[in-house]
């Protein structure tokens, strides 16, 4: 993360010391100008199948924990319920990541992609509704990698019989240390990334081909396998029935695919590059960890005792290891374990780096979040400090936490899965929209079928969900008041208008017939309200409300003359925001201290309030001293307001 602030002093006390050290990074503004809201600078590029590796610690990390889950779920019929699930991925979750990758290439992915689709606070809110999932997905991502990271830790054969239980404080140790990395100003490696999945990506293939080749060699424990599957399954019917039953429970090998679209600027090349190296970067990993999932639950399946899975048995979030050590030696099993701690410490990096682009990418842009989130190490606190609740609420339990992880994974596919749909509907593709309908319907399910087996994700996500909602709200309640506007043009006719005689006088006209009457009446009244003579040259300023559901906006100044009036148009985010705005610049533009002219609102204040924070308009008066009070301190450089 890079810093953009100057360093805090080491004068002054001591909370004044922590403070600047706590918000250190966060940009600060001239709230006095306009344009504080541009975007940040782009990220430095790389070939895609390095980005590949920087997702790839989050999905291939899956490997350490997946098929010991796989095979506690699903018993013997670990590997065919694996096998719908790669087929889920291959034909489900791929080609609707890569159509997302395709309309949505920014790195906002399928949230963007309904924002979109759902203007105005439709999609605002249903935004806000799935960063709870995400926060949920993330968030468990850091505590069940920090989990089976201490899983691999205390089943080593090395380690003392001391540290039997203490399952619990070492995951702690791991996440708080990981918090400790990100307060430090943590800068993601992709160097890192790729030399640990290299490392780990092989060491796999040692494990897995070894493993297979051992099932092959033992054609008595096929045999037992097979015999537990007609056994306890009449029919391959029936395995297939069960399979989809039980298989919610494996979503977790469906992780992965929205970091991958989140991280595509990062993908070196133009528009048409950046695409094209997502979806090989997306389908590379997909058919890498296909392969994976298939040949490691059917050697976990038949090589593992069923008693090994469960919670306290050698194999309890550790498989692949557990045959590591059996197979290959305590030797190379340590490496192996070394291997997997290390790349899922660092997909619980990722997870933390993911929450810090992630959160500060929408909230501030909707006004809906505290001004301290714009600073990482506020958010680092935030995030570990939860993902602590988390690790004790669960007890580090690796097989405990699958479910609010499946259930953050699953939302996230289904809302890209819905987005696809009604996109290619939007687009008369009618073949598209019934195949990714189809992909829908079944994540649908899926996600549906895992939040009744396993309701704690939902909870969880609901508490992340609500955290942010009300955070949210009351945020844009209390930054309502702010400039909130980030370029303004005038065109040459405005120009012309505003470049008058004397003092600059406005009229705030809010505009209904736009008749000759109604121009003649409010300049009248102003006049007779406020002593202005006939002679003084008046200037009418409109303000409309295009979606009052956006936070800032860029204002475009249009003058005109109509009925013998000069008028000022602008659309914008809220009225007194943007009346508030061209004040300023005017004030800036002619060196002359413009006067605005209101009219007394009746109604009820509290529901004028109410009617600004919704809809942008309300008591437009005081609201707009209150906005030039907040971004003009000095009240000598202060446009006057009049109100008759």
């Amino acid at each position: 993360m890079t810093a953009t602030s100057s360093p805090p002093s080491s004068g002054g006390r001591a909370d004044d010391r922590v403070r600047a050290w706590l918000l250190h990074g966060l940009l600060q503004s001239d709230r006095r100008s306009v344009g504080q809201h541009a975007d940040p600078a782009p990220h430095e590029q790389h070939r895609w199948w390095q980005v590949m590796c920087l997702t790839g610690v989050d999905y291939f990390s899956t490997l350490g924990y997946q098929p010991g889950i796989a095979a506690l779920a699903a018993g013997a019929l670990s590997p065919v319920a694996t096998l719908l699930l790669v087929a889920l991925t291959l034909f489900g979750a791929l080609p609707t990541y890569r159509a997302v990758a395709a309309e949505s290439p920014n790195g906002l992915g399928s949230l963007s992609m309904l924002e979109g689709l759902l203007p105005g606070w439709r999609g605002k809110l249903l935004v806000l509704f799935l960063l709870g999932f995400v926060a949920t997905a993330f968030v468990i991502t850091i505590t069940l990698s920090a989990a089976d990271a201490t899983a691999h830790i205390l089943q080593n054969p090395f380690v003392p019989d001391l540290f039997d239980g203490w399952k619990v404080p070492i995951t702690l140790f791991l996440v708080v240390a990981l918090g400790a990395v990100f307060l430090g100003g943590f800068s993601e490696a992709i160097g890192l990334a790729v030399v640990l999945v290299a490392v780990y990506l092989l060491l796999n293939v040692i494990v897995v081909a070894t493993s297979v080749v051992q099932a092959f060699a033992h054609p008595d424990m096929i045999g037992d396998w097979r015999t537990a599957l007609t056994t306890d399954h009449s029919g391959p019917l029936a395995m297939i029935a069960v399979s989809l039953f039980v298989m919610p429970k494996l979503a977790l090998g469906l992780s992965g695919f929205e970091t991958g679209v989140a991280v595509m600027p990062l993908v070196k090349g133009d528009l048409r590059q950046r695409i094209k190296g997502a979806r090989l970067l997306l389908t590379t990993a997909a058919l890498i960890m296909s392969v994976f999932l298939i040949s490691s639950s059917f050697a976990t399946s038949v090589l593992i005792p069923p008693e090994e899975f469960k919670e306290g048995g050698k194999a309890s979030g550790r498989a692949l290891a557990y045959l590591a050590h059996q197979h290959l030696g305590d030797l190379f099993g340590t490496a192996y374990d070394l291997s997997t701690i290390a790349i899922l410490w660092f997909a619980g990096a990722s997870a933390m780096a993911g929450l810090l682009n992630i959160v500060p990418r929408y909230l501030p842009r909707y006004g809906m979040a505290p001004d301290w989130t714009r600073a990482v190490r506020p958010l680092v606190l935030v995030f570990t400090c939860i993902a602590c609740g988390i690790t004790v609420f669960f007890g580090a339990g690796v097989e405990e936490q699958g479910g609010a992880y499946a259930t953050g994974v699953l939302a996230l596919i289904l809302s890209a899965a819905v987005a696809v749909t009604l996109s290619s509907w939007q687009k008369r593709r009618r073949g598209r929209t019934a195949g990714f309908g189809l992909v829908a319907l079944v994540l649908a399910y899926t996600a549906v079928a895992n939040i009744v087996e396993r309701p704690d994700g939902l909870k969880i996500a609901f508490l992340f969900v609500l955290a942010i909602v009300v955070t949210s709200l009351i945020s844009r309640a209390t930054r309502s008041t702010e400039l909130r506007v980030s370029a303004i043009e005038l065109d040459e006719k405005a120009r012309g208008i505003i470049d008058v005689p004397g003092k600059i006088r406005i009229i705030a006209n809010e505009p209904d017939a736009r008749d000759a009457q109604e121009y003649a009446d409010k300049d009248h009244e102003t006049r007779r309200n406020n002593h202005l003579p006939e002679e003084e040259p008046l200037i009418f300023l409109e303000v409309t409300v295009e979606d009052a559901s956006e936070f800032h906006s860029e204002l475009c100044v249009q003058g005109e003359e109509r009925h013998g009036y000069k008028i000022l148009r602008v659309q914008g985010a809220t009225v007194p925001n943007a009346i508030a705005a061209v004040l300023l610049h005017i004030r800036d533009e002619t060196g002359k201290m413009p006067h605005v002219y209101f009219h007394w609102s009746e109604g009820n204040p509290i529901a004028a309030l109410l009617r600004y924070l919704v809809f942008g308009g309300g008591d437009v008066a005081p609201l707009t001293r209150e906005v030039l009070r907040q971004a003009e301190p000095d009240d000598t450089r202060r446009p006057p307001v009049h109100v008759g």
